[in-house]
């Protein structure tokens, strides 16, 4: 049996668990934990596997970049075939390879046939995979609820991913100790067969009939770096996220020499230093909504840097076990702190319509920060020590801290950026084909001479909203002959971008146009003329 309704609207104040009234977050939110577990598993099994195979710290640290990787170098595409694709179908699809792919490493692992160079390229296909998952699994948790239950549900998804956190490696060092460091990735096959069998399960409402035919692949790619480029708020994100997450990498990257050089340890201990990473943050999404408010996300992200700074100071200088099991907490709860707020950060910062490719743009700065970091303090540890690389990216961390300050977090929030439709249908008396183009845009405007600051003030903000939505080669110009005439100027790249930018022209854009318009002292209100480069009929008549 599957469910195809779409969740009703709530009247009342939805509540922190109110998302779990209904079934098919319920179904795939329980799925989920219970994959994510194998995925811990499989991760604790591959880095406590090449301790074994190798002891350098540089080929250790490579296991987290050959996991972070692939999210660099993939997120945006698939952002963008999220955007095109049935989401459902894609999840489905990537799901059932991975679980190929977790059955072959387990047999490989068993048969003793695995080698560093393998390990690294069956991780890096790993990643890959969960590369191609991510966006869309982000941009499917609006069909499971209600509007106003969206923030319950991010904040239950990041519960469940810590709660698989504090119990996937804690189980993955038990299973090395009993069965065998095979056994953690033949289980993490099983646990993918769970989330197949919810997506199999649930059947998601339709979007409707489109009007535009869909994006091609490299256009919906360009679109998103286009709208990335252009916000503010999302570029103080991306700013953020790379000062912090190129640093903190240092504490996953080295964890497992960490385990095994600094404190002597075996797999379980290694399993429970990162069950105390998912127990901080559990802690930590619990209390994080009250933190944040009473700190807000710029001082709630510079109390989680100096808690990271202040652990990765305590695993470089206090070898004990118990302090690091203390101190994982403390990295965990400083993780969420910071993870969580800049994610909701970007959220806000994006439209429906570019949400997954957005994301996939932060997704490729943090795993991109966390792959090149990984690498550097591998290869710091490899010349000068661990507790030396830890201690260096400790002073980083807080360096940064003023550094990036300026790039101010959750500006968004304060944006209606909801679709307006308050364009008009473009007038069209010549044969315009949807793949026709590129297309001139002129808007006129009539400016009194007191009003040219404000003017320019308001039209370099309408420049970016402008380029967000798919134009380029934007201008101003004024008239030598009439200097309070000027000329606004666009192109976009075919005349179906241009009726998109008709679809996706935002609340904010609209009260960024209508400041200008108030500036205009013409007697008619601006209105847009469109050109076309003439068809090869209408050229030879």
């Amino acid at each position: 049996m599957s469910t195809t309704t779409t969740p009703p609207e709530t009247t009342t104040a939805p509540g922190p668990w109110s998302p779990f009234r209904h079934a098919p977050f319920s179904v795939l939110w329980i799925a989920t934990v219970i994959s994510n577990v194998g995925t811990w598993m499989n991760d604790v099994g591959a880095g406590w596997l090449m301790t074994e195979l190798s002891p350098s710290p540089f080929i250790v640290a490579a296991v987290q970049a050959a996991t972070t990787l692939p999210i660099f170098l993939f997120a945006l595409l698939a952002g963008a075939i999220a955007d095109i694709v049935d989401r459902r179908r894609m999840l489905l699809v990537v799901n059932v390879m991975l679980c190929i792919l977790a059955t072959g490493v387990s047999f490989v692992v068993a048969i003793g046939a695995i080698t560093p160079a393998l390990l690294l390229v069956f991780t890096f296909l790993f990643g890959t995979g969960a590369a191609f998952m991510a966006p869309a699994w982000q941009a499917v948790v609006p069909k499971l609820v209600p509007r106003p239950e969206l923030p319950s549900a991010i904040a239950l998804n990041s519960l469940g991913v810590n709660i698989s956190r504090a119990i996937g490696p804690a189980l993955a060092g038990f299973l090395i100790v009993g069965l065998g460091i095979w056994s953690p990735f033949a289980l993490n096959a099983a646990s993918i067969l769970v989330i197949i069998a919810a997506l199999l399960w649930w059947r998601p409402p339709g979007d409707g009939e489109r009007r535009l035919p869909p994006e091609h692949v490299t256009g919906a790619i360009r679109a998103g770096l286009r709208y990335a480029i252009n916000s503010a708020p999302l570029k103080a994100t991306l700013i953020r996220a790379g000062a912090f997450f190129l640093f903190a990498s240092a504490y996953w990257a080295m964890l497992p020499l960490i385990a095994k050089d600094v404190l002597q340890g075996g797999p379980s201990l290694y399993g429970v230093l990162l069950a105390s990473v998912g127990a901080g943050a559990v802690g930590g999404a619990i209390v994080l909504p009250k933190i944040r408010k009473k700190l807000g996300p710029n001082r709630t992200v510079a109390a989680g840097t100096i808690g990271t700074a202040l652990v990765l100071v305590a695993f470089a200088l206090v070898p004990d076990q118990a302090v690091a099991a203390i101190a994982s907490a403390v990295a965990g709860f400083s993780w969420i702190a910071v993870l969580s707020s800049m994610n909701v950060s970007a959220q806000t910062a994006l439209p429906d319509w570019v949400r997954a490719r957005g994301l996939s743009v932060f997704l490729t700065v943090f795993f991109g920060s966390m792959s090149i970091g990984a690498l550097i303090w591998g290869q710091v540890a490899s010349i000068a020590g661990i507790p030396t690389a830890l201690l260096i990216a400790a002073t980083g961390i807080i360096i940064m801290i003023p550094l990036s300050c300026r790039a101010k977090l959750s500006q968004g929030e304060s944006l209606d950026l909801t679709p307006s439709g308050h364009w008009s249908a473009p007038i069209v008396n010549i044969d315009a084909p949807t793949d026709r183009g590129p297309v001139m845009l002129q808007i006129a405007y009539e400016i009194a001479a007191e009003d040219e600051a404000a003017f320019q003030a308001a039209m370099d903000r309408l420049a970016h909203a402008r380029k967000r939505n798919g134009g380029y080669g934007w201008t101003i110009l004024q008239d030598t002959e009439e200097p309070r005439r000027f000329v606004e100027t666009w192109f976009e790249a075919s005349w179906t971008d241009h009726l998109r930018h008709h679809e996706r022209v935002s609340e904010e854009d609209r009260a960024i146009q209508d400041e200008v318009h108030a500036l205009h002292r013409g007697s008619e209100t601006p209105r847009a003329r469109h050109f076309l480069q003439p068809s090869k009929k209408e050229a030879d008549t």
